[in-house]
């Protein structure tokens, strides 16, 4: 059973100066999720996780995974910003997207951050952007296409991905940026989503290690580092074994010394962008029952809605919900959990077996913490609600607030609503 890092007592706390619903954040639990991160891969002395910054842009998250020497995994301009306005420096932000506007290498060559090319097309656009020169460090996205198989069945498939270059566009890549004065390079791929089995980042190391002894022999390119992006997942369900970072660095690390230790190339630093496996688990959304339905199922109606947690309203993704102070309760009530939407998908749960719910409970929504606020948005002027951080002493702080109407109708600058309403209030 999951257990929330959350007491109602503790909830209830911060509901009376923060209004439900809210985002909550654990911060010792992110804390030692960090470290031990550090420690799986500690074998290798240029390791650093490039924290996935759209899975959770919350500045106050960044500053704390900062001081873990974690850098900042960037796929926008604002995303970019964030990064820099936080110190970040160039080597420790990776600016990795798709379909890229000019303005946004432009600004990610300006501060320094390392760029990773998704299409050889880009190469010239690129340079460009770069004012006429590349910088001497760059990376390139890999595709092998196809699909992604471990031993538990096929995972992903990559050929249906619009991410990457084929095998033999990034070996024509690097040797063209070469020509244009790029000195070292990187490999990045990302072939699987949310794996939740300890195999999946060995596996993914062996092909792009043989890629990287491949492409230096083929290209004399010098490799200085692999990007394993992110894909590790968690247990959202709680019949589901959490991964082992440990023994996922151990699986790494194993193909490293069978791979590129006799090639020559045991030097390499190994990256990892981890968004959901860093911040997944520590974060929740506290929403309180406000109505109750009876017609041919049993409905509760939450206080939050898909505005505030997107996932299980677009990907049917299941996300665990504790009624908070009934934790022992038998969980004998069948209900959809609803938000108040003008769509039928806006349920965080589905014929899901729970306590008896009475008005004014509270409710925890598990595993929010990546892709959760960040993927909020405003359909039928709902708002996004506030942040908030438990502290590791117990206290709770406001990281967000939470947006209000005036919020909603400022970008409206052609027309005057928001200067009515601003004089009203």
């Amino acid at each position: 059973m999951k257990k929330a890092f959350i007491t109602k007592d503790k909830a209830e706390e911060i509901a009376k100066v923060i209004p439900t619903p809210f985002h909550v954040y654990d911060e010792a639990g992110m804390r030692a999720n960090a470290e031990a991160v550090k420690k799986a891969f500690a074998w290798n002395p240029g390791f650093r996780e490039y924290f996935a910054v759209k899975a959770n842009p919350n500045p106050f998250i960044l500053s704390i995974l900062k001081e873990y020497d974690c850098g900042a995994d960037c796929s926008s301009l604002t995303e970019l910003q964030i990064s820099h306005a936080l110190d970040f420096d160039g080597a420790h932000i990776m600016f990795s997207s798709n379909d890229t506007p000019f303005e946004e290498y432009e600004y990610a060559n300006k501060i320094g951050a390392i760029i990773n090319l998704d299409d050889i097309t880009h190469i010239d656009f690129c340079e460009k952007a770069c004012g006429g020169k590349l910088p001497e460090t760059m990376s390139c996205r890999f595709n092998p296409g196809g699909v992604f198989t471990l031993s538990n069945g096929i995972m992903d498939n990559p050929g249906d991905a619009k991410y990457g270059m084929t095998r033999e566009q990034i070996a024509e890549a690097y040797k063209i940026m070469m020509s244009k004065g790029v000195k070292h390079f990187g490999i990045h791929a990302f072939l699987a989503s949310n794996t939740v089995t300890n195999e999946y980042y060995g596996k993914l190391a062996g092909q792009l290690f043989e890629l990287a002894v491949e492409l230096h022999n083929e290209t004399g390119a010098d490799i200085k580092f692999i990007n394993l992006s992110g894909g590790v997942g968690i247990a959202y369900k709680p019949d589901q074994t959490p991964n082992d970072i440990a023994v996922i660095g151990e699986n790494v690390h194993k193909v490293f010394d069978e791979i590129l230790v006799p090639a020559g190339m045991g030097d390499m630093s190994i990256y990892t962008e981890m968004g959901r496996f860093m911040m997944a688990p520590y974060g929740g959304v506290v929403t309180r029952a406000v109505h109750e339905k009876h017609i041919y199922k049993e409905y509760i109606g939450a206080d939050a809605c898909a505005a505030n947690l997107m996932r299980p309203a677009i990907y049917g993704a299941y996300h665990h919900i504790t009624v908070l102070g009934k934790e022992d309760a038998p969980c004998d009530h069948k209900y959809d959990v609803t938000g108040s939407l003008c769509e039928n998908c806006d349920k965080f749960a589905i014929d899901r077996m729970l306590p008896k719910i009475e008005m004014g409970d509270l409710l925890f929504i598990h595993d929010s913490g990546a892709h959760g606020y960040s993927m909020g948005y405003n359909y039928n002027g709902r708002l996004r609600s506030a942040e908030v951080l438990l502290q590791s002493d117990g206290s709770f702080k406001k990281i967000r607030r939470a947006e209000t109407p005036m919020d909603y109708y400022a970008t409206f600058d052609e027309f005057d609503i928001y200067n009515k309403l601003k004089a009203e209030n």
